[in-house]
């Protein structure tokens, strides 16, 4: 690997060192993307993808020194080239990437405290994916609660985003295994949980729903105290 060299140390420096080592990436996905395809010749040896930051790529071999200067990036992408879906391959190389961008980033913030730590994240956080961008994702924000990270299971329902999760609840001690994340069902038409799509869940029967399917927007979701879904609703109006 040809390097060059970049040894940020504040948050500031860090953040800009792993955008630019982002940029060079996700250029090799898209902008440059047949001349990358082109080098990732399966019957090379090991190849990785490189990102530097001076905003360029390159393909190359790892390195040889033991243990590395830096984290290395995922070996050998050019052998399942030819066995995927060019998308499909092209999309697992920018997790791998963006798990890497990620290691080298905390590796540079290794002397970072707590704070910075935290801050050099929430800016990382800031900044789509190279998976998001490839597959042509939306890059989903939440909004900031005034007491996030502070919620037991009966209140965390009911935070200033009121159901506007973009992920529903993870299994955990405090939950029941069914519902784990990948296989949660809209309990309105029953289709298979999407991190693309908004959902919000019922404080009563304590099921999740898409948006669309219960007429309730993003936007209309912030000012509902406690959600009730059409069924519990209309079970409250009969014992009325």
């Amino acid at each position: 690997m040809s390097s060059v060299s970049s040894n940020p140390k504040t948050v500031e420096e860090i953040f800009k060192d792993y955008s630019s080592r982002r940029s060079g990436i996700v250029r090799a996905l898209t902008h440059d993307v047949d001349e990358f395809y082109n080098l990732c010749d399966p019957e090379k040896e090991n190849l990785c993808l490189y990102g530097h930051p001076n905003e360029t790529w390159e393909v190359n071999l790892p390195a040889e020194e033991v243990p590395p200067e830096l984290p290395e990036p995922a070996l050998g992408i050019n052998f399942a080239r030819d066995g995927m879906n060019r998308r499909d391959w092209l999309s697992l190389v920018a997790v791998h990437s963006d798990c890497w961008l990620l290691s080298v980033a905390f590796f540079f913030g290794t002397r970072l405290n707590q704070n910075e730590r935290k801050r050099l994240f929430s800016m990382i956080n800031e900044l789509p994916t190279a998976f998001e961008i490839v597959a042509e994702r939306k890059h989903v924000k939440e909004k900031p609660t005034a007491d996030s990270g502070s919620k037991s299971r009966g209140s965390t329902k009911k935070s200033s985003d009121s159901q506007a999760k973009s992920t529903p609840r993870l299994a955990d001690e405090s939950y029941p295994e069914e519902e784990e994340h990948g296989e949660t069902l809209c309990g309105s038409c029953g289709g298979n949980y999407s991190a693309d799509e908004f959902w919000i869940g019922c404080d009563i029967c304590e099921r999740w729903f898409h948006g669309k399917c219960v007429k309730i927007t993003p936007a209309k979701a912030e000012s509902i105290k406690q959600y009730k879904c059409p069924s519990c609703s209309l079970k409250r109006s009969r014992v009325q």
